[in-house]
């Protein structure tokens, strides 16, 4: 709470001539007894001496002087509530401290004890009006200047001693100069004549002791004639009949204070006497001597109700409600009230009030909890209506710009703002205060986790207790607080993002923490502001969304590029190290796609494990990151194989037969070398061995296999994190990847098998010189043993395809042998017997009795060769004439009689294609095919 030495005794200032507050209470007591023996009209006055006063009866004292009104003959034995206390909201019969007061008593002498004024004082003060009223019978005591009628009819004999009674007239002649020269009601020309008399008489008076004050005194006929020229002046210059002595300003509003102290308990400070409506009463007949009316009386009870309230130490909350219960009356009041005094002493009153009030409600969190809202409403209500009054009814500044302001709902947002702030950072402060002594301690919570409770916890108190007082003002008031909240929050948060850069448990708790958080702030505000005009629209445009998902997200992706990396790492290193080890392990795969299989899996689990809001789009980020991974690890390991082409023979040149004996050709045969000259080179060593290529066929296979595990895995993953969308699960690039990669290494395989290992008995071997010698059993022979380890290396789901593969090649290159194996290879037309039955066993090889290939497979294939094979039985003659035919289909008819073009090498075998006949007809061994070929291309019989 605010120290009582913060609030000044009084807002309107120190009055000058040096009263005292004891001759301020005397004379105010004076006063107040003046104008109730005034209120009695023409009523006579009667005086008993106190030594008869204290032996009269009960029935004397009820007729005694000392209540020289109805008003002080009021008996105190009325039990009927009080009605300015209830106006006031106070409860009426609370038990005083000092105890009950005697009954039977007056209001006029418990007035005298309240204002702390001697039975002594009050005796003399008596007999002076007894003494004014007998001289001046029927005039009213607002046309007197009760100092002066005092100092003339007080003698020596009236006070206990010389030095009190100079005392008295020292005070009279105080109040004179105050009322009349320092704080006059009409302001004094400063040529006035009177005011500078009075200024002679006061200082003569000041250095030497007034030796007569009785009626026919020179001193006292002086001073008379000054003053009641001054007191009688008027703003019209007229003559009046009412003496302005005591209605000056603020020397008026001093006294009148005085006066209202009186409604406090003597005996205990802090609570209002049960007969404040009799002592008020009494107090309003001063009215007419200090000027005051409602509107004034309102402001300075207002004011002592305050500054009671504070200067007792704040104990005693009725007096605050009290006085922001008359707050209500003072601000009707400023609406009307236009006097520059009033405004004056209002806007003091206010801005102290103000002052006070709003450095509890700044930081109301400190100040107030659920066990004093009462009182938090009350200073609220001081606080705003202050403000109110002074802005609206005071401001001139306001008035230009009234529609832009709501100075009410402005001043409770600055509270709820700057307290909310404080409440944060003192939170965050405990926090850290605590982290840092227990820094030693094990699985620690992060600070903003913590802090993130703390913030929840606040904003759910301030919606509870605070948000209720509030909403009087401002309909969004828990709005407010949530969002300023939200902020404070969000500035931690920002931080704390800016110095992390993985997912670490501790940042996935503080994320999580954070969005748990701004939805519960996100749901007070909204929740607040369903009665409100834009609903809530303003206060939610003032938190933006922390965005934790996306930050998570953020961190998710950062934490699967780093594991994607690593794997691409592994799977480098892993690669490097591989041998495609055929006996490696049971499954016949490689050993490093194992390994890595198992950290995808592994990668996979961690992922879902994570304490993260499972979030679909990072599913499929991860499995697309996994899936390009395994993708990398198969293009490695099919990389540096080769390719169909790479094993393929190139080619020979076009060469015509020449006809020989027999023994020629059986010379020629043994002339030729058992080598591999024409096959295409390629980088062939252990890795890339038959068995090494199985390997690798079957980890394509083992891939596939495995990517199924892994999407039902990621499904079953999903399904236990409750979510439906299983759209990212799949590893499209490997499956494509690894199904393209089993078809190439097959192929390859298969072309290195054939046009490789098997050269010498295939493209070296088969028919060259005399056909009968030269089948093809020896190739068929070793074959056979290549598909055997096929068949007991190779996954079984592949198998076939690779067979297959196996089958084609073979075909491939018995086909190329016989039209294109080149200068020791010729054929008769009676060769095509054996060859054609060649062909039977190479197809029965692949069917095997049935256990083979099907044989609908075996045909598809063997379309080529069974369309090319009849035509090596045709005649040379024919066979010429189907070339020429061929040639004039493919091109221009002009230009293929003049000469026949030579057809180029396409590739594509077949019998209506015209390099195909050509290469026949090269291979035909008869004289008139190697005329032809000599007469119209110019072969020659071998190459150079």
């Amino acid at each position: 709470m605010v120290n009582a030495m913060e609030i000044p005794r009084s807002v309107i200032g120190e009055l000058g001539a040096g009263i005292t507050s004891s001759e301020l209470r005397e004379t105010a007591y004076e006063i107040l007894i003046g104008a109730c023996r005034s209120s009695t009209g023409s009523k006579p006055l009667t005086y008993i001496p106190q030594s008869e006063r204290n032996t009269s009866t009960d029935r004397d004292r009820s007729t005694s002087s000392l209540t020289t009104s109805p008003s002080l003959q009021r008996s105190l034995t009325s039990a009927a509530a009080s009605k300015v206390k209830k106006a006031l909201g106070i409860s009426s019969g609370g038990r005083r401290k000092g105890g009950e007061r005697k009954s039977g008593g007056t209001v006029g002498e418990m007035i005298r004890v309240q204002m702390r004024v001697s039975e002594q004082i009050d005796s003399r003060v008596r007999r002076a009006f007894l003494r004014i009223a007998a001289g001046q019978l029927g005039r009213r005591i607002e046309s007197i200047v009760v100092p002066l009628e005092l100092l003339q009819q007080l003698k020596q004999s009236d006070f206990p001693n010389q030095q009190e009674f100079e005392a008295f007239q020292k005070r009279s002649l105080k109040l004179l100069e105050a009322g009349l020269l320092l704080y006059p009601y009409v302001p004094l020309d400063k040529s006035d004549n009177g005011a500078q008399r009075l200024k002679q008489i006061i200082r003569g008076a000041s250095e030497k002791p007034i030796m007569e004050t009785g009626k026919n005194s020179e001193f006292m006929q002086v001073l008379r004639t000054v003053v009641m020229t001054l007191s009688c002046r008027s703003f019209d210059d007229q003559a009046s009949n009412m003496c302005h002595w005591a209605d000056g300003f603020p020397l008026n509003l001093h006294i009148y204070q005085v006066l209202l102290e009186a409604c406090f308990d003597v005996d205990d400070e802090t609570s209002i006497i049960e007969e404040v409506d009799e002592v008020l009463e009494l107090i309003k007949k001063t009215w007419v001597i200090l000027g005051m009316n409602q509107e004034l009386h309102n402001l300075c009870f207002l004011w002592t109700l305050f500054h009671r309230y504070v200067e007792t130490g704040e104990i005693e909350d009725d007096l605050l409600f009290a006085a922001s219960n008359l707050l209500a009356e003072v601000e009707n009041d400023a609406k009307t009230m236009k006097d520059v005094d009033y405004s004056k002493v209002l806007s003091s009153s206010l801005s102290a009030m103000l002052g006070w009030a709003e450095k509890q409600l700044l930081t109301y969190h400190d100040t107030f909890s659920s066990g004093n809202v009462e009182l938090m409403q009350s200073v609220a209500t001081l606080a705003v209506t202050s403000a109110k009054i002074l802005v609206e009814d005071i401001s001139h500044e306001y008035r230009k710009k009234r529609k832009e302001v709501n100075v009410a709902r402005d001043r409770v947002e600055t509270y709820i703002r700057s307290s909310i702030r404080t409440a944060f950072a003192q939170k965050m402060e405990k926090i850290n205060l605590s982290k840092s002594s227990s820094k030693n301690l094990q699985n620690q919570i992060p600070v903003l986790s913590l802090l993130a409770q703390e913030v929840t916890d606040l904003a759910l108190s301030e919606k509870e207790i605070y948000s209720p007082i509030f909403k009087r003002w401002h309909p969004l008031s828990a709005g407010v607080a949530a969002a300023t909240l939200h902020v404070c929050f969000a500035n931690e948060l920002k931080q704390f993002v800016a110095r992390i850069n993985e997912l670490t448990p501790d940042a996935v708790q503080v994320l999580l923490a954070a969005d748990r958080l701004e939805k519960q702030l996100v749901q007070v505000a909204v929740e607040d502001a369903v009665e409100s005009d834009d609903g809530g629209k303003s206060i939610i445009k003032e938190m933006p969304p922390y965005d934790t998902e996306a930050v998570i997200g953020t961190l998710v992706k950062s934490w699967i590029r780093t594991r994607v990396d690593r794997l691409k790492e592994w799977v480098d290193n892993y690669l490097k190290q591989e041998v495609w080890n055929v006996q490696a392990n049971k499954e016949r795969v490689a050993p490093s796609l194992i390994e890595v299989l198992r950290i995808v899996d592994e990668t996979l689990e961690a992922f879902f494990l994570l304490p993260i809001p499972m979030q679909p789009a990072l599913v499929t980020d991860l499995t697309i990151s996994l899936d390009r991974c395994l993708q990398h690890y198969i293009l490695k390991a099919k990389s540096g194989c080769g390719t169909r082409k790479s094993y393929l023979p190139s080619l020979p040149g076009l060469t015509r037969c020449s006809a020989g004996s027999k023994f020629f050709k059986k010379k020629e045969k043994s002339q030729v070398p058992m080598r591999r000259s024409q096959v295409g080179s390629t980088n062939v060593g252990d890795l890339f061995g038959i068995s090494q290529l199985c390997v690798r066929i079957n980890s394509m296979q083992r891939i596939r296999s495995g990517v199924d595990a892994l999407e039902k895995r990621t499904i079953t993953y999903l399904k236990s994190s409750g979510s439906a969308d299983y759209k990212g699960t799949k590893f499209e690039l490997s499956i494509a990847a690894s199904f393209e990669a089993i078809h190439e290494l097959s192929e390859i395989t298969s072309y290195k098998i054939v046009f490789q290992e098997l050269s010498h008995v295939l493209w070296d071997g088969l028919y060259v010189g005399e056909v009968s010698s030269s089948r093809i059993e020896l190739f068929l022979q070793e074959l056979e043993h290549y598909l055997e380890t096929i068949a007991t290396t190779v996954h079984d789901r592949v198998r076939t395809r690779l067979i297959t593969e196996v089958m084609k090649a073979s075909f491939e290159g018995f086909l190329l042998v016989l039209v294109a194996g080149g200068p020791s290879r010729s054929f008769t037309q009676q060769d095509s017997v054996i060859i054609e039955e060649d062909f039977k066993s190479l197809c029965d090889l692949f069917w095997s009795n049935g256990d083979g290939l099907p044989s609908e497979v075996i045909d598809r294939f063997a379309t080529t060769l069974k369309t090319i094979l009849p035509v090596l039985r045709i005649d040379t003659e024919s066979l010429i004439e189907q070339l020429k035919q061929a040639i004039m289909q493919s091109y221009d008819s002009s230009a293929a009689k003049s000469r026949l073009p030579l057809p180029p090498t396409t590739g594509e075998w077949d019998v209506t294609e015209p390099n195909t006949l050509l290469r026949i007809l090269c291979h035909r061994d008869d004289e008139l095919a190697a005329k032809f070929l000599k007469r119209t291309y110019g072969l020659p019989t071998k190459l150079s």
